[in-house]
C-alpha cells in the first residue's frame, strides 16, 4: 500500500496577481481589489498593500485609510475565471486526480508517483509549469492529507 501523497496548489494573491498580467503599471504599487463603497471589503490585495496592515475581507475604507496610494480596481469575475481554468487545463494535462477546490485553490493526488520520479520533483514541475503557461505565482503543499498539504 502506498502512503498518499496530495498537492495543494494556490494562486498567489490571485486577482492581483490577474490584474498584474493584463496591467504591467500596477506591479510593485500597492493594489486593492474591490468596490468603493461604504460596505466594500478587499477581495485580494497585493504584498505591497499587505505591508501596509491591508488584508483580504478587511473593509475597504479601513484599507485607504492604512494604504492611502493604494490602486483600487473593481475586478473582472470573467477574467479571474477564464486564467483560473487555464490552470485548471495545465493540472489536468498532467494530473489523472485533481480537485479545483475554488478559483485560486487546487489539490492534486499524486499516490503512487514516487515510484516513477518522487512526489516533490514532479510537484515543482508542474508548479513551474503552470507558472510558465500562465504567468501567475502559485504556492504549493505537499503532505499525506488535504489539511496538511494546504497548511
Amino acid at each position: 500500500m502506498f502512503e498518499r501523497a496530495i498537492l495543494h496548489m494556490d494562486l498567489d494573491a490571485f486577482f492581483v496577481s490577474v490584474e498584474c498580467l493584463q496591467n504591467n503599471a500596477l506591479r510593485g504599487k500597492p493594489v486593492l481589489i474591490g468596490g468603493r463603497s461604504g460596505r466594500s471589503v478587499v477581495a485580494s490585495c497585493s504584498y505591497e498593500a499587505r505591508r501596509f496592515g491591508v488584508h483580504s475581507a478587511m473593509p475597504m475604507r479601513m484599507a485607504l485609510r492604512l494604504c492611502p496610494d493604494a490602486v483600487v480596481i473593481r475586478g473582472d469575475m470573467e477574467s479571474y475565471s477564464r486564467y483560473s481554468d487555464l490552470v485548471a487545463e495545465g493540472i489536468a494535462d498532467d494530473v489523472p486526480l485533481y480537485e479545483k477546490a475554488s478559483i485560486d485553490e487546487f489539490y492534486a493526488d499524486l499516490t503512487g508517483m514516487d515510484q516513477h520520479f518522487g512526489c516533490w520533483q514532479w510537484s515543482c514541475a508542474l508548479r513551474q509549469k503552470v507558472m510558465q503557461e500562465t504567468g501567475l505565482p502559485i504556492s504549493m503543499g505537499l503532505s499525506f492529507n488535504k489539511l496538511v498539504s494546504k497548511v
